[in-house]
């Protein structure tokens, strides 16, 4: 592709197929002004013929049209190439119709007359989300300098960002693979510190063993002996037969235990005797067995910390912490959020069945500057929910939960409500319509000025919005895609 005069980004090509001929003119004129190479037909069979040889990077098709029908391009079109856009247009307006196209892959569907500017905006979408696309694939193909292929090798596949701080990760994980040392991984909940253990298993020399993961607080006290080291029959009242352990069962591969800083002190004592030399000897016997795993274990607490206060055993901590791993929390690899969102919500996409997913410019701000306390894990759940609520399509603003999006308005921060009892700053108002102007004012800011796209943020309609903004209240807003604009229609 050759270079547009719009900051030297490869041209987009787009594709207009209708079969009235002024309809897709008037298509093309009112997308000239963005640099794009537009091909115009009113024969969808001889545009599908040239979209064999070619593959374009958007197709705007209408629905209706002699011989081959919209679903029939849409179809063929994500047959040929599943990357290109595909963008729906109809002069009869067909929910159940505009639903299946969507569920076939559409990017959006729209009813004629359709608003210049909201098409032009949902163009601008495809090649925002595209651009996302194509730099997480780049990605993906080169993580931390390395290609898919030895991504897989390595193990690290699952591990989603370009942090420098992720690429540390990877380094360490790279260099402690081949080896049989115990590791410790430091970090916060939901920074993925069993996807780090599962990459450190599976790119090693043990990946054809079990990998066996043992949450350490989630194991009843009474129970955690036997859990690690197994039973005889008779050791204990219900011990109706020989059971095995996590640790003969992860023999010749890998156990995980996750938040080690939550077993019992007397547990600690006998796992260091089991590190020291690889002997288990289940409950109720007296004869030991040699195993062969290797212990990589993980805590979300200060373990030092742990130790001063007599609650966990230095010899053990210096046992396991012969090569340590920290976690970084989301907020130290904020560069990384588009890419995780990009990845949760495909990966939910294919489980529920949707379409590829997009997330529009609004909500992929406010997801950015979102705080997250329970790091990457919180973050897939605010991702799973809004692409539930936006039914597989757009994630917008609104699909978001409502802390996030008051968040993102106010400033970044999380809206607390005050105490009763907490004295209110000199000057701070707690009148309603002066809290309403405020986020008018910030979503506008944020929005650049667009009275449509700050109408978005705010989950309202763009003539709402116009009667809220403060001295505009006489003021009549301009024709919307909600009137049916027809000098902006097609």
């Amino acid at each position: 592709m050759s270079d547009n005069l719009k900051g030297g980004e490869p041209t987009v090509s787009v594709v207009i197929v209708d079969d009235d001929e002024q309809a897709g003119i008037i298509v093309a004129r009112y997308l000239k002004p963005m640099g794009l190479k537009i091909a115009k037909y009113t024969d969808p069979e001889r545009c599908l013929a040239d979209i064999e040889k070619e593959c374009p990077d958007v197709v705007i098709t209408d629905l209706r049209m002699p011989r081959v029908d919209g679903l029939a391009v849409l179809e063929r079109v994500k047959a040929l190439h599943p990357s290109t856009d595909v963008i729906m247009v109809t002069g009869h307006a067909d929910k159940t119709v505009a639903i299946q196209a969507l569920k076939m892959g559409a990017f959006d569907f729209f009813e004629k007359p359709v608003d210049s500017a909201e098409l032009i905006e949902t163009i601008k979408k495809t090649l925002h989300y595209r651009a996302v696309v194509r730099e997480r694939d780049r990605y993906a193909e080169q993580v931390s300098f390395l290609s898919r292929r030895e991504a897989q090798r390595w193990g690290i596949e699952a591990l989603i960002g370009r942090s420098n701080a992720l690429r540390k990760i990877v380094e360490d994980i790279k260099l402690v693979q081949r080896t049989a040392t115990t590791v410790l991984i430091a970090g916060e909940s939901g920074t993925g510190k069993e996807l780090i253990a599962r990459a450190i298993h599976f790119g090693g020399a043990r990946a054809s063993h079990p990998f066996i993961p043992v949450n350490c607080c989630a194991v009843s006290p009474q129970l955690a002996e036997s859990a690690l080291f197994g039973h005889a029959r008779g050791a204990f009242s219900g011990a109706v037969a020989d059971v095995k352990g996590c640790f003969e069962m992860a023999d010749k591969g890998t156990l995980f235990l996750d938040e080690i800083g939550d077993m019992p002190l007397d547990l600690q004592a006998k796992l260091l005797r089991v590190l020291e030399d690889g002997v288990v000897t289940p409950v109720g016997k007296t004869a030991g067995r040699t195993v062969d795993v290797r212990v990589l274990a993980a805590s979300n607490t200060d373990l030092e910390k742990e130790i001063a206060s007599g609650a966990f055993r230095s010899d053990l901590y210096y046992r396991l912490a012969r090569f340590g791993i920290c976690a970084p929390p989301l907020r130290d690899r904020p560069e990384d959020i588009p890419l995780l969102v990009r990845h949760f919500a495909e990966v939910l996409a294919v489980e529920m069945g949707f379409p590829s997913p997009s997330v529009s410019d609004e909500a992929m701000a406010l997801l950015r500057q979102g705080s997250y306390p329970r790091n990457v894990r919180q973050l897939r759940n605010v991702n799973d929910q809004a692409l539930i609520h936006g039914a597989g399509c757009r994630i917008e603003p609104r699909h978001l939960p409502a802390i996030l999006t008051m968040a993102g308005l106010e400033g970044g921060t999380p809206i607390v409500r005050e105490k009763a009892s907490a004295p209110r700053a000199e000057g701070q108002s707690l009148n309603l319509e002066d809290a309403e102007s405020r986020l008018i004012r910030r979503a506008m800011a944020m929005a650049g000025g667009s009275v449509s796209v700050a109408a978005r943020i705010l989950g309202i309609t763009r003539t709402k919005l116009y009667r809220k903004l403060p001295g505009l209240q006489n003021t009549e807003p301009e024709e919307s895609a909600e009137n049916g604009s027809p000098e902006g229609g097609i």
